[in-house]
């Protein structure tokens, strides 16, 4: 592909603009470690919302789904579609539980609700686990999303590719801190996210429009002995082991992957920067309306101009693309669709939304890692009494670390989707733990470590030795996975002693979560804090959930030419949203009128 003069211009324009970014806020960034990675906690829900849009919106995203749909039809992704029950769990359960935690990042929420040297063991190994191995794997993919592009694109080879565009991604992110990483997120998703829509339309007029292209994914399916409607290619549900993603794989995902594996923005109970996100917010209300839009734009708006490009150029391309290394990648396909059918006056444009998304989750995972290596390993077990500049001085400098893991995370990687599976089953049977240890005070540290021990060694060893093979292997290793891990955990969780009720009370007073599981801790406090409305959470889950999916296919019936059936989805989720919104404001009018009174009580 060949860029004009204009071309170079857009997309050296665009990195000076975010390097302007980054520099603003170099100052405000550098005044302590709660306003380089938290941004002073005082950040607006809709600013933090579009940041974790912006993050999970990467150059490997796009090319991912083009993967799973290749593979496996619309409904193949459902390997992260079923993560919105997760995600709506953190909205309503768990994003007011995180604010009030009070901690800089989720590691360190470990020693708030434990205690002791297995506490102290526990986080100092997910700060290596979540900053170095997770965080590394999963910028190698982003990294080999990027890497993809250019090659395909300018014929840029892989490491001077990745030194330019990490290289500079890193120089703004440690001038600027987490400032720096959500304006400039602004601006890249309001980029990536209108070049996706171009591109979608693109590529369906090459088809010969929606009717034409699904005529002729009517003959791909035909071709696989597929017949019925609930078989298709197009279809939002499988419904037999035959149709393009096998039924019992279907199931797992969504009746146990969603609440069973700990995945980074996906987590059981929030984590990650998700987590940093919601610590960030100016208010616990804040924090559970970013983590409502997060939900509704990740799952909702932003699939469709990706799938639908990934449906075309499955009848552009019906052999596939070759890859460099002369095996054909089912990612490749949304890449070449882009060369061959966008009009070359948008091809700068379209690079500076590939830079986009590489850059706003690069971003992120550049100062998250940091983050890690920083609070809770270098300030918490090497130095720490030091001045919160001097703390500023090595975040900065574990960013460059953090920057150079990015990039051997790259050769480690050969494929997109396969590693996003990967991290699904490296953590099966992890989530439970994750979501019990804010609602039952019996969990302690070692029931953590032994989730994490126990997921870790069965799921490696059912991959390592092929124990599953056929089409339904991931979900498989998974329903093994689950309920050795589980096992594991509960009976550890019993075996080991309890924390001490000092640091279960420390932590149930300042979190304040629902007394169900907390009934003989809750009899200690004086005065009892107000208790989280378990039943109001659920109701408003159901309806949070019903919002994301109706507004999903609602969509998607719309764009692929079933307006009515759209519509009726679509209506479904209007009547879910304003379930929440009544909730929502009355238990903010509750929150106030307690916070009144309490003003006024004498003292």
């Amino acid at each position: 592909m060949t860029l004009s003069v204009a071309d170079y211009a857009v997309i050296i324009a665009f990195f000076a603009i975010n390097l302007g970014i980054g520099l603003s806020y170099a100052r405000r960034g550098g005044k302590s470690l709660g306003e380089f990675f938290l941004s002073g906690r005082s950040v607006p829900w809709w600013l933090a919302g579009v940041s974790m849009v912006a993050t999970t919106f990467a150059v490997d995203t796009p090319l991912a789904v083009t993967g799973f749909v290749t593979q496996h039809g619309i409904a193949g992704n459902w390997v992260w579609w079923s993560s919105v029950m997760s995600g709506i769990l953190t909205v309503f359960f768990f994003a007011k539980l995180w604010r009030r935690a009070g901690v800089l990042t989720d590691v360190e929420f470990i020693e708030l609700r434990y205690s002791g040297k297995a506490a102290a063991a526990l986080r100092f190994v997910r700060a290596i686990f979540q900053g170095v191995i997770v965080n590394t794997i999963i910028m190698g993919w982003v990294n080999l999303a990027m890497a993809k592009v250019l090659e395909l694109t300018l014929h840029v080879p892989k490491l001077e590719a990745l030194a330019v565009c990490l290289v500079f991604t890193g120089v703004y992110v440690t001038i600027g801190g987490l400032w720096g990483v959500l304006v400039t997120d602004l601006l890249q998703f309001v980029v990536k996210m209108s070049m996706a829509i171009v591109l979608a339309a693109a590529a369906v007029a090459a088809v010969g429009g929606i009717g034409t292209l699904e005529t002729k994914l009517a003959a791909i399916d035909a071709a696989h002995k597929i017949t019925t409607t609930s078989g298709s290619i197009l279809a939002f549900f499988p419904t037999s082991n035959e149709a393009w993603l096998p039924l019992l794989t279907f199931v797992t995902y969504i009746g146990v992957q969603w609440w069973a594996s700990s995945y980074p923005g996906a987590e059981p109970g929030g984590g990650g920067y998700i987590a940093q996100r919601i610590f960030s917010a100016k208010s616990e209300n804040d924090s559970l309306l970013a983590t409502l839009f997060f939900n509704v734009a990740h799952y909702a708006l932003r699939p469709w101009p990706w799938i639908l490009v990934a449906l075309a150029a499955l009848v552009l391309y019906p052999s596939g693309v070759v890859g460099s290394d002369g095996k054909v990648d089912p990612e490749l396909n949304y890449i070449q669709t882009m060369i061959d059918h966008l009009p070359a006056w948008l091809r700068g444009l379209m690079i500076a939304g590939f830079l986009s998304a590489y850059m706003s989750t690069m971003g992120t995972h550049l100062n998250l890692g940091a983050s890690y290596l920083t609070n809770d390993i270098y300030r918490r077990f090497m130095k720490p009494d030091a001045s919160e500049r001097h703390y500023v001085v090595v975040s900065r400098v574990a960013t460059l670390i953090v920057m150079v893991l990015a990039i051997a995370g790259a050769y480690g990687n050969n494929s997109v989707s396969g590693a996003y599976v990967y991290l699904y089953n490296l953590t099966a049977g992890v989530g439970l733990v994750m979501i019990l240890r804010w609602y039952w005070w019996r969990v302690s540290a070692w029931s953590e470590i032994a989730a994490l021990v126990a997921s870790a060694v069965v799921s490696n060893s059912l991959l390592l030795f092929h124990v599953f093979t056929d089409a339904n292997a991931n979900a498989e290793v998974l329903l093994v996975t689950v309920p050795i891990t589980t096992l594991v955990w509960i009976v550890v969780t019993y075996l080991m002693p309890a924390e001490s009720d000092a640091t279960l009370l420390r932590f149930y007073e300042r979190v304040r979560p629902s007394a169900f599981g907390w009934k003989r801790i809750a009899a200690l406090t004086r005065p009892a804090p107000g208790a989280e409305p378990l039943g109001i959470n659920a109701i408003d889950w159901v309806a949070g959930c019903g919002l994301v999916y109706g507004a999903l296919f609602g969509i998607g019936k719309i764009v692929l030419g079933s307006l009515g059936t759209g519509l009726g989805y679509l209506a479904i989720a209007a009547a879910c949203g304003a379930v929440i919104a009544y909730n929502v404001t009355r238990a903010e009018r509750a929150t106030r009128a307690a916070a009144t009174l309490a003003a006024s009580a004498p003292t």
